[in-house]
């Protein structure tokens, strides 16, 4: 994987285009989490404490092509201002007459964010005439939304071919951790699979069982695999039509050398409640009338027992029910023995997608592990060996 980063760059009285993901949730036009912003500011302070000035491109909801009140990037402007803390200022157009007075009255070190790219149909399109116009407005193009990296379009794949491009620190530091996890990892190599649906994450298991020596499955997946074994799952939430598709992928995982890891035991309960009554067994005595809603402490024996053995981990998804107690109990336990086993520097961890970000800090472990991506989609696909477009065009 061969992509320039900012210290290839020159930004010295340069104008820097910045992808940058704060598509972040408000509230009464608040923001609510920072996080998205907090991290794309190591890529701005450089680029302006290097002489360049900043121009922020970026994405807000869905507003598919129309000008939305409610989704303006005007909102997020005072959090990233504080963030930076500094002063940020917005022009109300992303190309054309008004963007391009803002940025003519920029001066080396200031930050000035556009407005939603999205307001223009083109943007998801891929455009090159709106690629071309944003293009316009500056000398560099620098992506640091890897969590857009897996949509091409005008803002992350159509300006890269069209300026000197470079990834910014969150996206290197994205990229280097996935290949750290996939593309030349330490071995033998985990994978931590869960959540509700293996028909959601069969092109995520196909690439993972060619790629990693154990496989340990969570969830409501593993309630799949449990009845594509034979055995009862009582009331549990389960896609019984996807059992032969499971039985395939046992096979293929046999056949390439990757162990697959179901729970021995499980625990079950009569509801979906916080603290309602429940009962540890056996994974092949759940009652006919139970769901199964976690792994069982013999499965996080065994989990931990193999993560010790392991010098690589990529997890994705809860191992069981974690919104609720008691059955956050697995998940909670065996992220915590990965954020040891990182710390004692034994096992490089790397975790993204879906509710598993939610899971982790839940479970106070995800400061613990070597890498949380909060990408998303774009975590999954590339976990799925799927090519990243604005990944691609920084390549290139």
């Amino acid at each position: 994987m061969a992509f320039r980063t900012l210290d290839d760059m020159d930004f010295a009285g340069k104008v820097a285009l910045v992808r940058v993901d704060i598509n972040v949730p408000v509230e009464n036009g608040q923001v609510t989490d920072t996080t998205r912003i907090d991290r794309i500011v190591p890529t701005i302070r450089h680029i302006i404490e290097a002489g360049g000035k900043a121009v922020l491109l970026a994405h807000f909801g869905r507003p598919k092509g129309k000008v939305v009140a409610e989704m303006s990037l005007a909102q997020v402007r005072p959090a990233l201002a504080a963030a930076l803390d500094r002063p940020v200022t917005f022009a109300e157009d992303c190309i054309g007459i008004t963007a391009k007075r803002a940025v003519a009255g920029m001066q080396p070190g200031d930050v000035l964010l556009l407005e939603n790219t999205r307001f223009h149909p083109g943007e998801e399109k891929n455009d090159p005439e709106l690629a071309a116009s944003m293009a316009a407005l500056g000398d560099i193009y620098v992506n640091d939304a890897f969590s857009a990296a897996h949509r091409a379009h005008a803002s992350t794949e159509g300006i890269a071919r069209q300026l000197p491009s470079c990834a910014g620190r969150l996206m290197a530091a994205e990229l280097l951790a996935l290949q750290a996890a996939l593309g030349d990892p330490a071995r033998p190599v985990a994978a931590v699979v869960g959540g509700a649906k293996v028909s959601t994450k069969l092109d995520l298991l196909s690439n993972l069982i060619g790629r990693v020596d154990h496989l340990i499955i969570g969830g409501g997946m593993a309630n799949t695999f449990l009845a594509a074994k034979g055995l009862g799952v009582g009331t549990s939430l389960a896609e019984h039509d996807m059992t032969d598709t499971a039985r395939a992928i046992i096979e293929q995982a046999e056949a390439e050398g990757c162990t697959i890891h179901l729970p021995p035991d499980i625990v079950v309960a009569r509801a979906f409640a916080a603290h309602t009554p429940h009962e540890v067994l056996p994974a092949d005595q759940c009652p006919e009338d139970a769901m199964i809603l976690d792994a069982g402490p013999l499965a996080v024996a065994e989990i931990n027992a193999l993560l010790a053995t392991c010098r690589t981990l990529i997890w994705n998804g809860p191992l069981g029910a974690f919104e609720i107690a008691p059955f956050d109990a697995a998940t909670n336990a065996c992220a915590q023995e990965a954020a040891r086993l990182t710390a004692l520097g034994e096992l490089t961890s790397v975790a993204g997608g879906g509710d598993t970000v939610a899971a982790l800090n839940r479970a106070g472990a995800a400061a613990g592990f070597s890498y949380i991506s909060t990408a998303g989609g774009a975590f999954l696909e590339w976990m799925e060996g799927k090519t990243l477009p604005g990944v691609a065009a920084l390549e290139a």
